[in-house]
C-alpha cells in the first residue's frame, strides 16, 4: 500500500486531555486520507498512553521511560517515516478543515520550500507570533529590557507589525506547526539533540536556510494554539517555574555558542548582565520592591551558573 503524503509527529507529555480534540481536527482535515500518525509518550503521568490507544489505535507509539526532551523526542520518529513530508504537530494546536490540503499543495508547488508555517492563533482568535527573525544577542538584550526605542530597525525575533496576509519567507516558524520536506530531514537531519526544550527549531530552520532551502509562512489557513499545556504540567510536577526558565536559558546559550561562536557568547553574557542590571534598575526607580529586584539577580546568578554547567556552552546538563 502506497504511503500518505505526510507523517504527523506528536510529542505528548501529560495532556491527555488535548488528544481527542487534535486527532479530531485532524481527522476533519481529511487526514485519515493524508497522514500517518507517530507519537512519542515523554514518560507522562497522566493517563495518555491509555487515552491514546482508545483516541487514535493506528499510531504508531513510542513510549519513554523518562522524559528525553522535545527535540529528542521527535528525534526518535525518524526512522518511523514514510511519507514526502513530515508534519510537526503539538497537541495543543488544532489546524483547520482546509490545513493539510493547502499546506501540502503548497508544498508540492514550491519544490524550494524546505520548512512551512502557517498562521497561528489563540483560542481567542488573538493573532501569535508565527513568522519569526533570528535571535542575536542584541535583539534578545532588547526585548528584555524594552528599549526598542534607542535601537530603531532592529529586527526582533516576534515583529507584529505587518498583515500577516500575504506568504513570505522568514528565518524560522514555531514548532507547533512544523510542515518539513522529507529531502530536508535526510540532508540536514532534524533537531540537535543538545536542546532539551526551547530553540530546536530556531537551529533547525538556521541549517535548513544554510543549506539552501527557504522557510516559509503561509497565512491561508489558521491553527489553533492554545500553548503552554506541556510546560505548564513539567512547572506542576517539578514545582518550580524556574525550571523553565533554565530551559530557556540553557538553550539559549547552547544556541549563541553554536552561531556566534565564543566572541557572541561573551556578547550575550555582557548584555544579560547589563539587562538584569536596567531591569533592576527600573524596578527600584517604579518602586516595585524587592522581590522584582531579587529576580533580576537570580536570572543572571541562573545565566552564569549555566555557562559553567554547559562548560561555556558546549555541552548540555541534560
Amino acid at each position: 500500500m502506497a504511503s500518505k503524503p505526510v507523517d504527523v509527529m506528536v510529542v505528548n507529555f501529560n495532556t491527555a486531555g488535548l488528544l481527542q480534540p487534535m486527532f479530531d481536527a485532524l481527522r476533519q482535515a481529511d487526514g485519515d486520507k493524508l497522514a500517518s500518525y507517530l507519537v512519542v509518550d515523554n514518560a507522562s503521568v497522566d493517563d495518555s498512553v491509555e487515552r491514546l490507544a482508545k483516541v487514535c489505535p493506528e499510531a504508531v507509539v513510542v513510549s519513554n521511560q523518562k522524559n528525553v526532551g522535545f527535540g529528542r523526542a521527535n528525534n526518535q520518529l525518524l526512522a518511523h517515516l514514510n511519507g514526502k513530508y513530515a508534519l510537526l504537530l503539538n497537541t495543543d494546536a488544532f489546524v483547520a478543515r482546509d490545513t493539510l490540503d493547502k499546506t501540502l499543495a503548497y508544498m508540492d508547488a514550491h519544490p524550494e520550500c524546505g520548512v512551512l508555517g502557517v498562521r497561528l492563533e489563540g483560542r481567542d482568535g488573538d493573532l501569535q507570533p508565527s513568522c519569526r527573525y533570528f535571535p542575536t544577542p542584541l535583539n534578545v538584550f532588547v526585548a528584555r529590557t524594552g528599549l526598542g526605542r534607542f535601537f530603531p530597525g532592529l529586527k526582533m525575533v516576534d515583529e507584529m507589525n505587518w498583515d500577516h496576509g500575504s506568504v513570505r519567507e522568514c528565518d524560522w516558524l514555531p514548532g507547533c506547526f512544523y510542515l518539513v520536506r522529507r529531502e530536508v530531514l535526510d540532508q540536514v537531519g532534524l533537531f540537535d539533540p543538545r536542546y532539551f526544550l526551547y530553540y530546536e527549531e530556531v537551529d533547525h530552520c538556521k541549517r535548513v536556510k544554510e543549506a539552501g532551502w527557504k522557510v516559509v509562512f503561509y497565512p491561508h489557513t489558521t491553527v489553533v494554539h492554545i500553548g503552554g499545556e506541556s510546560s505548564k504540567s513539567v512547572a506542576e510536577l517539578e514545582a518550580a517555574s524556574r525550571q523553565i526558565s533554565a530551559y530557556q536559558i540553557e538553550s539559549e546559550l547552547l544556541y549563541f555558542r553554536k552561531h556566534h561562536g565564543l566572541a557572541g557568547l561573551a556578547l550575550h553574557m555582557a548584555l544579560v548582565t547589563l539587562g538584569d542590571l536596567v531591569l533592576a534598575l527600573k524596578a527600584l526607580l517604579k518602586g516595585r520592591g524587592r522581590a522584582a529586584i531579587t529576580a533580576c539577580w537570580r536570572h543572571c546568578r541562573a545565566t552564569w551558573a549555566l555557562l559553567f554547567d554547559t562548560r561555556f556552552a558546549s555541552q548540555p546538563t541534560r
